[in-house]
């Protein structure tokens, strides 16, 4: 049983890979970097979004299911166009080749950003109507569209995995940006930060793939993930610091007056970014047999401790 993964020598699409490799998978694999890896595995070039059709039917030779990893990720500056076409054209040329030309399951890596904002403050559940803020977000919520579109013959053969932001080696994005703080001596007002966040590592988003390939009975249009518990932004930074060997040198002031500080220097919306409380609620696929991972906090160490051995 052979599956397409797009995105392979991505950050979380390597662990895809790995895994299902591990699992007994045969695994082709489409990037933009093809020469980036084993020259005797099934690796092809990945498509542009404006291909003729039979270049995207053609990946799908002998293959079985589609994991979608491929995307033009939200730590990019680019035009709303330049999203859409990344995000949601491309997705669709794939989804209704696989429709057509495979027989199993074709999951697409999508994003919390596809129903809400980084200033959102609430519970993200499967029910949460869709009201993304930004270009990634609304790119990543076409792409949901055009997926279930593709399938509409075969609705419960495809879905779209919504995960929160993703840590590991190798990510980018506002996570990096943290563990970059975090990997100083500079004391850091954060301990009093009201906000709180799901989070989810590479490895449990890979993993989670595998499930809902494993999966005998009928997929849901939509899942969301995350690890367990979610966590305050000070946890998040001091576990980095941990990682690093730093002290941990965070502390407390009062709330209001960071947020009239980072009003004062023009923040405001940083502020409202760091401080919104988003808790992913994975209760669907709990329900279905998952189980998530429940040591978040100690694999942001390990993330930050491998980041630290790597560069040396």
């Amino acid at each position: 049983m052979k599956v397409l993964v797009t995105g392979a020598t991505g950050f979380i699409g390597r662990q895809v890979v790995n895994q299902l490799g591990e699992a007994g998978f045969e695994v082709r694999m489409a990037s933009r970097r093809p020469q980036q890896v084993d020259p005797a595995s099934d690796a092809v070039l990945l498509p542009d979004f404006d291909a003729p059709a039979q270049a995207f039917q053609a990946l799908m030779r002998d293959v079985t299911h589609v994991v979608h990893c491929a995307a033009l990720n939200n730590d990019r500056k680019a035009s709303e166009a330049d999203f859409l076409a990344a995000n949601a054209t491309l997705t669709a040329q794939l989804a209704h080749a696989a429709a057509w030309r495979t027989s199993g399951r074709f999951i697409y890596l999508s994003s919390i950003r596809a129903v809400a904002g980084p200033r959102f403050s609430g519970m993200i559940s499967e029910v949460t109507p869709p009201a993304p803020q930004c270009a990634y977000g609304r790119s990543k919520r076409e792409g949901e569209i055009r997926t279930l579109e593709a399938y509409a013959s075969r609705p419960t053969d495809a879905t779209a995995l919504r995960l929160p932001p993703v840590y590991g080696e190798g990510m980018k994005g506002n996570l990096a940006t943290l563990m970059r703080l975090a990997d100083t001596t500079i004391p850091l007002p954060v301990s009093a930060l009201p906000g709180v966040r799901s989070l989810m590592s590479s490895e449990t988003a890979a993993a989670t793939v595998l499930h809902l390939l494993h999966r005998s009975q009928p997929l849901a249009p939509v899942y969301v993930a995350c690890d367990a518990p979610p966590l305050p932004i000070g946890a998040i930074i001091g576990a980095f610091r941990r990682g690093f060997g730093r002290p941990r040198r965070l502390f407390a002031i009062p709330a209001s007056l960071l947020r009239a500080a980072a009003t004062a220097l023009g923040k405001g919306s940083l502020w409202e970014n760091m401080t919104a409380t988003q808790i992913c609620d994975p209760s669907l696929l709990v329900s279905e047999g998952w189980v998530p991972q429940a040591d978040a906090l100690e694999r942001l160490v390990e993330t930050a401790r491998r980041s630290r051995s790597g560069a040396a």
